[in-house]
């Protein structure tokens, strides 16, 4: 194993290679600039994939990447997908090679990484410095900035599967250069996304919601606690309720979006909420302060799966819903981390079910539905009513350390998901049988799509999450409460026979 002193030395050893070839070739007016270049493009390169290349074509790639840098739109990202050469190029790689040059801002890796990835591709390489650079007004290198302070912008360099079609190099680029623009939308409007959840808990100060106090106290102190860093804002829009022909329809304010939801035309939000069944177009009217729930939107910032969705509902005069403002983001690392007790919402949702389970407080009984309830799925948590997660909780707890297969159900309030928790004896556990589940799911519920997560137990047991897309009122089953049980039914027989 190569200690850290011996990497450094390696990775200096053949960086000067590629400088000296700077020193050979380029223009002696270009030298400095370029060698100095070369320093901070590799100078935290992991010195084995150095040491697996030509010294050509390093010094090639990084030439490369000054190039295209030369000129650059002001506030936009450049990107090129290409297939090097030593014909076409002067440098080759067995692999297609992503050049980004950008302001630097956050999640750029994660967020180009997550695009390769949905791509089908396999990431080999990635080089991404930050670099002090000078440049006119109109965007022209200059060369680096001579004390370093200068702006820094984001250089990325990123290898991946080779592709051989053009249109397919052409698709890649744009759909980068597409994740790039949400990027750099989130971000820029990222404080006016925050300061406008601030005005909003203000707004209700001052004109109340008709709602209990201690639901709106609660309410407020939730979104005090995502704007403390446990929520990740990537977009908001404002909404109006209207009634249309007789029904509700909703209104987009103009001039109202923000970050990601910026460039969402106004017209795909009405159509698609016009689309929705009756009963679930209904739950806006629902007289309660918040919705949190999941988007049918992926993310294509910072870290993928379906966007979190937080909903405030406003109050006309008349006391009735009259509109709502929808965040779109990402709960942080902390809001998965942290005890539920110390949550707003959730703090208030796992005592009641406490509570409502009737045991004794410190018995063993008691002790294992907190520590079910702790370990409970956190968007599960986020999501779920309180008659819900009281049934699902209590049925995981008569489980016990008993070895039988037990599957929970919830069908999202508006009819896009269905999440189900299963629990089986851990000696039963394979992937085959984890992949045999999610085929019965799938065809159980009409599943377009399924999330698996694997789910903390307190007992001998494994437990997978998944969360299947499904396409409202498919077969009418779901329809019906009934219904929905009857093909709870199918799929758990079903399962049970693959134990």
């Amino acid at each position: 194993m190569l200690t850290q002193t011996h990497q450094t030395g390696l990775r200096d050893e053949r960086t000067d290679e590629v400088v000296k070839l700077v020193h050979a070739k380029v223009a002696p007016d270009q030298r400095n600039a370029l060698a100095g270049f070369v320093q901070t493009y590799y100078g935290q390169v992991d010195p084995e994939e150095l040491a697996e290349r030509q010294v050509a074509d390093l010094y090639g790639a990084a030439l490369s990447h000054w190039s295209f840098a030369r000129r650059r739109e002001p506030g936009h990202a450049r990107v090129r997908v290409f297939n090097p050469t030593i014909a076409e190029h002067g440098w080759q790689s067995t692999h297609t090679v992503i050049e980004i040059v950008n302001d630097d801002m956050p999640f750029l890796v994660d967020s180009v990484t997550m695009e390769v990835n949905r791509h089908g591709l396999t990431l080999h390489l990635i080089i991404h410095p930050l670099v002090a650079v000078a440049r006119d007004a109109d965007g022209a290198l200059r060369g680096m900035a001579d004390d370093g302070g200068g702006p820094h912008e984001s250089f990325i360099h990123a290898e991946v599967d080779r592709v051989p079609e053009p249109s397919a190099l052409d698709a890649l680029a744009a759909d980068v250069t597409r994740v790039l623009g949400d990027v750099r939308a989130a971000v820029t409007d990222w404080g006016a996304m925050r300061q406008r959840m601030l005005d909003i808990i203000d707004e209700q100060q001052r004109h109340a919601p008709p709602l209990a106090a201690e639901e709106l106290a609660e309410g407020q102190a939730f979104l005090r606690w995502l704007n403390d860093n446990n929520f990740t804002f990537l977009g908001y829009r404002r909404h109006e309720l209207t009634v249309v022909d007789g029904q509700d329809a909703l209104k987009v304010v103009p001039d109202s979006s923000l970050g990601i939801l910026r460039e969402v035309a106004a017209l795909d939000a009405v159509t698609a909420f016009a689309a929705l069944p009756p009963e679930v177009r209904a739950q806006l009217r629902r007289p309660e302060l918040l919705v949190v729930t999941k988007s049918t939107a992926r993310s294509t910032v910072h870290r993928p799966g379906y966007l979190d969705y937080v909903a405030v509902k406003r109050f006309g005069a008349d006391g009735a819903v009259c509109g709502e403002d929808r965040f779109l983001g990402l709960f942080t690392s902390s809001a998965y981390s942290a005890s539920p007790a110390d949550i707003p919402l959730l703090r208030r949702k796992v005592a009641d079910v406490v509570a409502r389970a009737g045991l004794t407080p410190g018995s063993h009984a008691g002790k294992a539905l907190i520590n079910i309830l702790e370990n409970y799925p956190r968007d599960e948590l986020f999501q779920t009513n309180g008659d819900d997660l009281l049934h699902t909780a209590v049925g995981i707890l008569h489980l016990g350390e008993r070895q039988r297969f037990r599957l929970f159900v919830r069908r999202d309030p508006f009819e896009r998901f269905v999440s189900c928790l299963i629990y089986a004896p851990r000696e039963h556990y394979t992937t085959e049988l984890r992949q045999k589940w999610q085929a019965i799911l799938v065809q159980a519920f009409n599943g377009t799509g399924i999330t698996v997560t694997a789910v903390p137990t307190p007992f001998d047991r494994a437990a997978n999450g998944l969360l299947l897309d499904y396409v409202p009122g498919v077969d009418g089953w779901r329809a019906s409460y009934y219904g929905m049980h009857e093909w709870i039914g199918v799929a758990w027989y079903a399962l049970r026979s693959t134990l």
